[in-house]
């Protein structure tokens, strides 16, 4: 039996965002609780905690996120992924998010990080050529997730922090702290 698509999220992004955290496709967990990240060992929203004051319930995060200026989403719209792990990702049986559209809404973003090799890789491949776009610095991350075991969850933060605040206007200077 074919395993069914994994269907990702919309965007959580206002107009005015300036940084875009792409992964490549929520988990399981994720799927199942309609959030991203919701696993409990995915180092995720502990850095957005560290790095810039957003905390709460799921909805408190996202709009911290949005009022520091990050978006957050996914390269892929949908796959067929048996279980969570990128490496099980079918790219023949992928479906791009629309980024064309994504920038022609989000004007004022200039950096987007990848969270994994995985979503760097899928956005260069994939997205990039098709868009018109020569201002966007690219921004490679650890992969937040528990099954990157080789780092630790501080170790992750660390670089998180010292990548995402090499820009004196980037996100997360303002209410959140």
């Amino acid at each position: 039996m074919d395993e069914p698509a994994s269907i990702g999220f919309p965007p959580i992004a206002r107009p005015d965002a300036r940084l875009l955290i792409l992964g490549s496709l929520p988990g399981r967990r994720s799927i199942a609780a309609s959030e991203y990240y919701a696993h409990p060992r995915n180092a995720f929203w502990p850095i957005m905690r560290e790095l810039y004051g957003i905390r709460g319930d799921y909805a408190s995060r996202c709009d911290g996120l949005r009022r520091a200026g990050i978006a957050l989403w996914d390269v892929l719209a949908a796959s067929v992924r048996p279980g969570s792990l990128d490496s099980s990702i079918v790219k023949k049986r992928s479906e791009t998010n629309d980024f064309v559209k994504f920038f022609d809404e989000h004007p004022a973003v200039q950096r987007v990080a990848f969270n994994g090799r995985t979503a760097e890789a899928l956005f260069c491949r994939e997205v990039l050529p098709t868009l018109g776009v020569a201002h966007l610095e690219l921004i490679p991350l650890p992969s937040t997730s528990p099954a990157h075991a080789a780092m630790t969850p501080d170790k992750k933060g660390e670089i998180w922090g010292s990548m995402l605040r090499a820009d004196p206007g980037s996100a997360g200077t303002g209410e959140e702290r």
